[in-house]
C-alpha cells in the first residue's frame, strides 16, 4: 500500500492526479450508509445502462454483448482511475456517426483498433494536461456538432423501427437517406407497430408516473412480452429480435482477447487515424461537458487532466475485453445523481449490475426486438438534439454565432463530424480574431487632452495602444502610427493597456518603429507590461539613447521628451535611455 502511495505521490506532483474522486471519496469516510447509498443508485443506472448498451453497440455495427462489454470494463475502470464523483461511463449515441463507418469497412477488429487508438491519444492528452483546452470549443459548435450526430442517429434507427430492407447501407448520410427511400415498399408493419408501441412507452411513462422505475425497463420488457406472444399465436406477425439476427447474448463475463487477429497492417492504421482523432476529441468533448453538468448537480467539482487519463485507460483497456470506445453519459450521470450516487463506487456499482444481468438474463435479452431498441435510440436522439434550444439560439443569438452553428450541424450530417468541429473551430476563431479587432482600440492623443496622460511639451505627440496586440490587429494599431512622427521629434507609444503581443505584432511594432527612427524622431515605450516586455528583450529592440527609450509611466516619459525637446537644458542621465539589462519576461 505505501508503495502505491508513494506512486500516487509522485504523479501528483506532477499535475496528474489518478483516482483523485475515489481517494476523496475514501479520505472523507466511507461507511454502510454510503455503500447502501451507491449501491441502489447503480442498480438504477444499470437498467438504464443495460438496453441502452446493447441498443447502441446494434447502432455501431456490432454484435449487442459488445456494447454491455464496454459499460462493464469502461464503466467500472474509468469511475476507479477518473477525476468526477458522480459520472458514469459507457456507450454512448454520440459515437455511432464515427464507428458505424468503421465497422462497415473493417468490421469489429477495426473497431476495437480505432477504439486503442483513440484511448492512446486520451491518455496523450491527460499527460499534457490538455483538460482545459476542450473549454476554448466555443457554445455554438459543441451544440452544432451534437444536433448534427442526432439527426444522423435518428435517420439510422429507420431502418430497424419501420422493418426496411434497403439494397445497401451507404457511408454518407444524403446515400443513405435515398437508399432508405428506395427501401420504403419494404416497410412492416409488424415493426413498425412494435416500434411504434415502445416509442409511446417511452415519452408517456415519465410523464404519468413517478418515473422511480425506468422507463427503458417497462417499454421494452412489456413490448417484448407483447410481440413474442403475438408472434406464437397470430399467424404472419414476426418482429426481428437479437437473438434472431445475432443468435442471442452469450452469457458469459468478458474475458480477454487479443481485439484483432493477425499482424496490425501499417496502411489500416493509416486509415483509422483521423477516425481515432475524431474518436478520442469527442469522447473528450462529452465526457469533460458530462463532468461539468454533474458537477452543477452534487456541487463538486472534477478534475479534467485526471478524467481524461482514466478515459484514456478505459478506451485502450476496454477493447481487449470485448469493449468499444466510450465516454461520460449525460443522461446515465442524471440517473445516478438523481438515484443518490455521490461517489465512483455508485459507476462500478452500474457495471457490476450489468455484469450480473448479462450472467443471468441472457436468455431472455435476447427476445429483446429491434425496432424496440431502434425506439429507445430515437428517444436518445430527440434528447441529444435538443430543438427548443436550438431554436432559441437561432432566435436571439449573433448572426456570427448562427452561422457557426449552421455550418457544424450541415457539415456533421452531409459529411461528418470531424469535417463540421473542425470548420466549425475555425470560423469561430476567425470570429473571434474578428471582434477583438473591433474591441482593440488605438489612437492619438490629443495635445492637452484631459485623462491619465500628464501635459507633454510641443513637439512630443503620444499615441496609445490598448488591447492585445496580435496578428488579428497589428495592422490596425500600427497602420496609423507610421504617419504619427511626421511633424513630431518625440514620439510616445502608451503600452501599458497592451497585456500580450505575439511575432506579428512585433513585426509590425519594428517596422513601425523603425521608419520613424529614419526620421531622426525619438521613440518611447511607455508602460511596458511583461509579457510584451519579453518578446521585446528577446528579439533585441533594447533602449539606445536619442533613439528608442523606455519608461516605467506617462509621468517619466514626459520627462524624457522634456528633456529632449528643450535645448537649453543639460542632458541628465533620464530613467529608461540607459541599456536594458532585465530578463525576458520579467
Amino acid at each position: 500500500m505505501t508503495r502505491y502511495r508513494s506512486a500516487f505521490e509522485r504523479l501528483d506532483r506532477l499535475g496528474l492526479r489518478p483516482a483523485i474522486a475515489l481517494r476523496r471519496t475514501l479520505a472523507e469516510g466511507y461507511g454502510r450508509r454510503e455503500l447502501v447509498r451507491d449501491a441502489l443508485a447503480g442498480l438504477v443506472v444499470g437498467v438504464v445502462a443495460l438496453p441502452l448498451s446493447m441498443a447502441l453497440a446494434i447502432a455501431s455495427g456490432v454484435p449487442p454483448q459488445h456494447g454491455l462489454y464496454t459499460a462493464i470494463v469502461a464503466g467500472a475502470l474509468v469511475a476507479l482511475l477518473g477525476g468526477s464523483m458522480t459520472q458514469v461511463t459507457g456507450p454512448t449515441a454520440a459515437f455511432v456517426v464515427v464507428l458505424a463507418p468503421i465497422a462497415s469497412r473493417l468490421g469489429l477488429a477495426g473497431l476495437l483498433l480505432a477504439s486503442v487508438m483513440a484511448g492512446l491519444i486520451l491518455l496523450a492528452m491527460g499527460a499534457f494536461r490538455a483538460g482545459r483546452l476542450i473549454e476554448f470549443i466555443p457554445y455554438p459548435v459543441t451544440t452544432g456538432f451534437t444536433a448534427g450526430i442526432a439527426v444522423v442517429i435518428g435517420t439510422l434507427q429507420l431502418k430497424d423501427f419501420l422493418g426496411l430492407r434497403p439494397a445497401g447501407n451507404p457511408e454518407h448520410y444524403l446515400e443513405r437517406v435515398a437508399a432508405l427511400l428506395r427501401a420504403a415498399p419494404t416497410l412492416r408493419p409488424a415493426e413498425l407497430c412494435t416500434g411504434f408501441a415502445t416509442l409511446v412507452l417511452l415519452v408517456l411513462w415519465p410523464k404519468v408516473t413517478s418515473g422511480r422505475i425506468p422507463a427503458a425497463l417497462v417499454a421494452l420488457g412489456s413490448v417484448a412480452v407483447i410481440a413474442a406472444a403475438l408472434s406464437r399465436w397470430m399467424p404472419g406477425f414476426q418482429v426481428e429480435t437479437i437473438a434472431s439476427r445475432f443468435g442471442g447474448i452469450p452469457a458469459t463475463p468478458p474475458t480477454f482477447a487479443w481485439p484483432w487477429k493477425g499482424s496490425i497492417d501499417l496502411a489500416t492504421i493509416r486509415m483509422l487515424v483521423p477516425s481515432a482523432f475524431a474518436i478520442a476529441l469527442l469522447g473528450a468533448i462529452e465526457s469533460l461537458l458530462c463532468a461539468v453538468v454533474s458537477d452543477g448537480m452534487t456541487g463538486t467539482r472534477h478534475d479534467p487532466d485526471a478524467e481524461l487519463l482514466a478515459l484514456g485507460a478505459g478506451n485502450v483497456v476496454a477493447p481487449f475485453f470485448g469493449g468499444f470506445a466510450a465516454t461520460g453519459a449525460i443522461a446515465r450521470t442524471t440517473v445516478n445523481i438523481r438515484s443518490g450516487g455521490r461517489s465512483p463506487l455508485a459507476s462500478v456499482f452500474h457495471a457490476l449490475f450489468v455484469l450480473l444481468a448479462m450472467v443471468l438474463l441472457a436468455p431472455l435479452l435476447g427476445w429483446l426486438p429491434l425496432a424496440s431498441m431502434a425506439a429507445l435510440l430515437l428517444t436518445v436522439a430527440w434528447r441529444m438534439a435538443e430543438v427548443k434550444h436550438f431554436g432559441h439560439i437561432l432566435r436571439v443569438a449573433p448572426r456570427s454565432d448562427v452561422a457557426v452553428l449552421l455550418a457544424c450541424f450541415i457539415l456533421t450530417v452531409v459529411f461528418d463530424m470531424v469535417v463540421g468541429v473542425t470548420v466549425g473551430v475555425m470560423l469561430a476563431a476567425l470570429l473571434l480574431m474578428r471582434r477583438m479587432q473591433e474591441i482593440f482600440q488605438a489612437r492619438t492623443v490629443a495635445h492637452g487632452e484631459e485623462g491619465r496622460h500628464p501635459q507633454m511639451p510641443r513637439g512630443a505627440v503620444v499615441y496609445e495602444i490598448a488591447g492585445p496586440l496580435f496578428f488579428g490587429a497589428a495592422q490596425k494599431a500600427i497602420h496609423a502610427l507610421q504617419f504619427v512622427g511626421d511633424h513630431s521629434k518625440v514620439v510616445v507609444l502608451d503600452l501599458h493597456s497592451v497585456p500580450v503581443l505575439d511575432v506579428t505584432g512585433l513585426v509590425a511594432l519594428e517596422s513601425a518603429i523603425s521608419k520613424l527612427q529614419s526620421r531622426k524622431t525619438l521613440v518611447i515605450l511607455s508602460g511596458v507590461q511583461a509579457q510584451p516586455r519579453g518578446v521585446l528583450g528577446r528579439a533585441g529592440l533594447t533602449a539606445t539613447p536619442g533613439k528608442l527609450q523606455f519608461a516605467t509611466s506617462m509621468q517619466e516619459a514626459a520627462q524624457q521628451a522634456r528633456v529632449v525637446l528643450t535645448p537649453t537644458s543639460e542632458t541628465p542621465v533620464v530613467p529608461g535611455t540607459e541599456p536594458t539589462t532585465r530578463p525576458a519576461g520579467s
